[in-house]
């Protein structure tokens, strides 16, 4: 028996494709080819049915991934135990997160967590979609919004309301805004993925529902922080992410009474027996952080 022949097979399987599993093992996508083919050789039967698309199991090829994978889980749960108990954090983490959580919190995570532990090394990747953590070899995520997927492990970091920001340069010319109906008589700088044709805020008596114009529509939320700081209208933001600026009289919420939406944000990692010291310390302290910024619920 190989067991490499069956660890790439399990790999193929979880990342979709041979060339996907290649890229994630660091093999040539012909060598992964040929341990899968070895593989079904030595046990006689079809694994996987190939198309020009994408891989489909055979019943055999999912009695033995479904046996492989537990059989390869305990192995990697073992060698997490031996690290576990060593107690030393080392080796490489990788972590996604949306690349709008904001760069100073991150490179604050990444600083703590190369001052605590010398010896890991740290591979951020910022992406504002959702990936499968298993199939991209991605350790952990800091991701935004509802969770999706029940099969991770997810800690609580806050939640991120949304609030009006304008730059006070703006706000003296500009005409009065003391209730939301008044901005229609404002340009407002819209997130895209909010909705391009109104902004619904709320505050303790109900919600209202303002009509845009669509003036100034833009996919990237700093981009939009970046335009209200220099007076271009107001936008809709998270709070968290114009603290700094508040703080340093460049923005000032508006409607402050009124909030938009609240998202919550979690720490999500898979499911596993031990968990590698390295990836405890990365949540401890990236949910430590979070909190400093973000909202109790």
């Amino acid at each position: 028996m190989d067991l490499n022949e069956a660890a790439v097979f399990v790999k193929v399987v979880q990342a979709g494709s041979f060339s996907a599993a290649a890229r994630l093992l660091g093999l040539p996508t012909s060598t992964v080819s040929t341990r899968v083919a070895r593989l079904e050789k030595r046990l006689g039967v079809m694994l996987l049915q190939r198309t020009t698309r994408r891989l489909h199991l055979t019943d055999a090829g999912a009695l033995y991934y479904e046996h492989a994978a537990t059989g390869l889980g305990h192995l990697l749960d073992a060698e997490a135990a031996v690290t576990e108990s060593a107690g030393e954090p080392k080796g490489l983490l990788r972590v996604t997160a949306p690349a709008d959580i904001g760069g100073y919190i991150l490179a604050e995570i990444v600083r703590q967590l190369r001052h605590h532990c010398p010896k890991v090394s740290v591979d951020l990747v910022l992406m504002n979609q959702y990936v499968d953590l298993v199939a991209e070899g991605i350790d952990v995520a800091i991701r935004t919004g509802h969770l999706k997927d029940s099969t991770l492990i997810a800690r609580n970091a806050g939640i991120a309301r949304w609030a009006t920001f304008a730059s006070p340069g703006y706000l003296k010319s500009a005409p009065p805004l003391d209730a939301p109906q008044g901005l229609r008589h404002h340009c407002c700088l819209q997130f895209t993925p909010l909705g391009k044709e109104a902004w619904t805020l709320a505050n303790d008596s109900g919600s209202v529902t303002v009509p845009m114009c669509g003036q100034v529509l833009v996919n990237d939320v700093r981009v939009i922080r970046t335009m209200a700081i220099a007076g271009e209208g107001v936008a809709l933001l998270p709070r968290y992410l114009c603290r700094l600026e508040c703080d340093e009289g460049r923005l000032v919420r508006v409607l402050p009474e009124w909030h938009g939406k609240t998202d919550p944000i979690h720490i999500v990692y898979p499911r596993q027996r031990f968990v590698p010291p390295k990836l405890r310390v990365f949540v401890d302290l990236a949910a430590e952080e979070l909190r400093k910024w973000l909202e109790t619920p």
